[in-house]
């Protein structure tokens, strides 16, 4: 990985030690334009060490899937590395020579997608002969995938008999059951099966990565030892492979994708399950991540149940009554409501008393908020900790991209340790009050008796 600069680490622990003063300093200047084809660059210019790490995002990930095809831009994402075609006398490559083109280059790609996006990432040193090679080969990649019907038909086996081994699993088994649960039938809670594999074709992952990959949709996000222009040209080849609309044409709209809807009243699974633990998983919708609540949100869950041993979830289940080993809480927002999640493990005999007082604690924390020292030790921390956000090429890309995509101000890492400063006990009950409903969370508990209630 590669360390941001000693000066630009310098800023940016002087904004964390002065954030309290108001005082705003430019630690991380985000470059940002629009290309010609709609492409919309993001670029941090870091000249500690001369590489680079580039990401590439579209609006293609499994929320995009087709029901019935859940799992394909998981699948149309995996293959973009199992070949590429020929075109414009370059040779066919097939997987093997690919890893071996990268290894050569000392340089690599690799891609993924999530729920909402499906994405594409880069890391090369900056010597131009190195990388002209290694943005020319992943152009390849993305523009040009070959979707070798042999290797689908492998990875498809193999990938099913992960399914299978992870069903095996109580975790696993309550995991499903609870994003079913709580997101319905919004593509979120959408699970990949062997059944929803054996419906993925290549040519459906072709249609796909026709129909999602193109360059008007594009958001690039480039940091490293580059100046603008260059980063520019090699953005603008990295996409140049990339379906191409015709002269004039807009980028097309992509079909709208609905909301997750509220749950309206409290639910309870309890599956059976032969396990030394019993899984335990209770929640419901959260909120996206464009919610302005989001820092109140992000201060409150850490004192709640997101700082480990130290949380008040922690604190009642295991140090005051050791019914568990540790009890989590969490928010996942996206371009739609994440759930909220409480998880613990517990004995099966007291499972019934670990979750009566998991959930107390929750509407307990729901109705009053946290405590004056709670919310400062939170705010000391994740402000403290704020550095390590950032503190190499790779932390910094994540960061900068999730900027890109959810379209958060250019200043955003600048002002964060501010933002959580400012937070108060107030803010903190009224956004759990706002996005939380203790009465009406779903519950989820693998390896108990039938007879658990909430």
């Amino acid at each position: 990985m590669q360390n941001l600069p000693h000066l630009l680490r310098a800023f940016v622990l002087g904004a964390v030690l002065v954030s309290g003063l108001g005082t705003a300093l430019a630690a991380l200047p985000i470059q940002h334009w629009r290309q010609a084809s709609g492409a919309r660059i993001y670029f941090v210019e870091s000249r500690g060490i001369p590489m680079v790490d580039v990401q590439v995002d579209f609006d293609a990930g499994s929320r995009r899937d087709p029901a019935p095809q859940a799992g394909l831009a998981g699948a149309t994402a995996g293959m973009a590395g199992k070949g590429v075609l020929p075109a414009a006398g370059e040779p066919a490559l097939d997987e093997n020579q690919l890893g071996e083109a990268w290894a050569d280059l000392g340089a690599g790609f690799g891609a993924d997608a999530g729920w909402d996006r499906m994405s594409f990432t880069l890391r090369s040193l900056t010597d131009p002969a190195l990388l002209d090679r290694a943005v020319l080969l992943a152009s390849r990649q993305l523009g040009e995938p070959s979707f070798p019907v042999d290797v689908w038909n492998r990875e498809r086996q193999r990938i099913g008999a992960a399914i299978r081994e992870s069903d095996t699993r109580p975790g696993t088994v309550a995991w499903k059951a609870f994003q079913k649960a709580v997101y319905d039938s919004h593509p979120y809670g959408q699970d990949t099966t062997v059944a929803t594999l054996a419906a993925i074709g290549v040519e459906d992952m072709r249609r796909f990565h026709r129909a999602h990959l193109l360059a008007c949709r594009a958001k690039v996000t480039i940091v490293g030892d580059l100046d603008r222009t260059r980063a520019d040209a090699m953005a603008a080849r990295l996409l140049a492979r990339l379906p191409r609309l015709p002269d004039g044409a807009g980028c097309p709209e992509l079909p709208a994708v609905p909301e997750v809807q509220p749950i309206a009243a409290p639910a309870m699974q309890s599956i059976p399950f032969q396990s030394a633990q019993a899984h335990v998983l209770f929640g419901e919708p959260g909120y996206k991540r464009s919610d302005p609540d989001y820092f109140p949100l992000l201060v409150g869950n850490y004192v709640l149940g997101g700082s480990g041993l130290v949380s008040r979830l922690n604190q009642e289940v295991r140090e005051k009554r050791g019914l568990t080993y540790g009890a989590s809480s969490s928010f996942s927002p996206g371009l739609h409501a994440g759930a909220f999640t409480v998880s613990l493990q517990t004995r099966p005999d007291q499972v019934q008393q670990a979750l009566r007082v998991a959930q107390e604690v929750v509407a307990g924390y729901v109705a009053q908020g946290p405590t004056p020292a709670e919310l400062q030790a939170a705010k000391d921390n994740l402000i403290g900790g704020f550095p390590l956000r950032i503190d190499t090429n790779r932390k910094l890309l994540d960061n900068v991209a999730s900027i890109a995509w959810h379209d958060l101000p250019l200043d955003y890492l600048d002002t964060w340790t501010a933002q959580v400063a400012k937070v108060t006990a107030q803010d903190v009950r009224a956004a759990m009050a706002r996005k939380l409903q203790p009465g009406r969370m779903v519950t989820v508990v693998v390896g108990a008796t039938p007879s658990v209630r909430p």
